[in-house]
């Protein structure tokens, strides 16, 4: 754990390990994590300047839930996004965020090697959170890929918490998300403030979303 300066605020920057551990233990004793994943997706939403046509590419896991939690939002907005699915794998949080969006309207298609994401003004990476680590395969390679693509062409690109691809405690990637906003939740992970993090990331905020950092002795 270190101490960082970020938007003004003092802030803590966790590695993956403590990031883990501090979710845990805040789920355990003060937070159940579907609202946690509900006060991740506020945090996006108010983060952002959303305008014109949206697409979020959701994986699994709550990197996943969190994009979907986030299509809800934006749909009860009045700005019904389009998502697509990298994957299925969603944990019970995230199939309950999946669910919420549909029936807010969103429509939700599967991410294939024949899936275009031109005509989107923002694109919104939900695909791989902060535990990846090593080389980005299959499906997720490619709408990396895409995503980058996309950016070259003037989307403007959104990460959640970390960049897809990028390894939370070192900043490297082999492949990772170029974004021009990346949206950490809860605290900075020690690898988004890392001189190898600095290529993928055009602009970097926090939110907070009342993690509690479990008590060490004394």
């Amino acid at each position: 754990m270190k101490q960082v300066w970020g938007n003004g605020e003092h802030a803590t920057a966790l590695t993956v390990a403590e990031m883990r551990a501090a979710d845990a233990y805040t789920i355990a004793h003060f937070t159940p994590g579907r609202e946690l994943m509900r006060r991740a997706a506020e945090g996006v939403y108010g983060a952002v300047a959303w305008h014109g046509r949206t697409a979020i590419l959701a994986g699994g896991g709550n990197n996943g839930g969190d994009g979907y939690a986030l299509a809800g939002i934006l749909a009860a907005a009045g700005m019904p996004p389009d998502v697509f699915a990298v994957s299925e794998k969603l944990s019970e949080d995230g199939r309950f965020y999946r669910e919420q969006a549909q029936a807010r309207g969103v429509r939700i298609l599967p991410f294939n090697g024949e899936t275009s994401l031109s005509g989107y003004d923002i694109l919104v990476d939900c695909i791989l959170g902060t535990g990846f680590c090593g080389e980005v395969r299959g499906l997720a390679r490619t709408a990396i890929a895409r995503i980058n693509a996309a950016k070259e062409a003037g989307t403007f690109i959104v990460a959640v918490d970390i960049n897809s691809g990028m390894n939370g405690d070192t900043g490297e990637a082999e492949l990772a998300v170029c974004s021009d906003l990346t949206v950490s939740i809860g605290y900075y992970k020690t690898g988004l403030l890392t001189p190898a993090a600095a290529s993928y990331i055009g602009g970097l905020t926090n939110v907070g979303i009342g993690i509690v950092l479990p008590e060490t002795p004394a």
